[in-house]
């Protein structure tokens, strides 16, 4: 458990949950915007559900770009998206590096195995009432875990210090 006593700590915290600079910008601005709300969280709770619902939109649009053209355009869910990362994409646990740190699995929220998945979250907080219930914990980090494992092959060609503006 982490404890946060100071707002610099905090900043340091939320700062240190960036995505790969190689990312396209667009995902970084949307992904900077969610650490942005987090920040504020420290002032206003409720802030951090705005968080977490900017940081599920900018998952929804890496999985868009990476994964979007290899499923049928009737059946392009957010849900199926996620789930294509892993049944196709071939992510599992151990490829998400805070689930390698402190343990346990994340697969059943990302696939819809288990409730609510990341998909059920994004829905009610766009379509329900996004200041609905506390923050989840963890959110942001597995986020970022998981838009850094869609865009590995694009950080993997992409110079270091070079910046796309554009998705593809």
């Amino acid at each position: 458990m982490i404890q946060f006593n100071e707002p610099a700590e905090w900043r340091r915290f939320i700062v240190g949950l960036g995505i790969d600079a190689r990312i396209p910008d667009i995902v970084q601005l949307k992904f900077r915007r969610a650490q942005a709300l987090y920040l504020l969280g420290w002032i206003d709770l409720d802030v951090l559900k705005a968080g977490e619902l900017a940081a599920l939109i900018a998952l929804e649009l890496t999985v868009m770009d990476r994964y979007g053209d290899r499923i049928p355009k009737k059946n392009r869910s957010f849900a199926a998206l996620l789930k294509h990362m892993v049944d196709v994409d071939g992510l599992d646990d151990a490829h998400i590096p805070m689930i390698v740190r402190t343990g346990g699995t994340a697969i059943g929220f990302v696939t819809g195995a288990s409730g609510p998945s990341l998909s059920q979250r994004r829905n009610g907080m766009a379509h329900g009432d996004p200041f609905d219930g506390l923050p989840v914990s963890g959110l942001l980090e597995l986020v970022r875990d998981l838009i850094n494992y869609a865009y590995r092959d694009f950080i993997a060609n992409t110079p270091v210090g070079h910046r796309s503006a554009f998705l593809g």
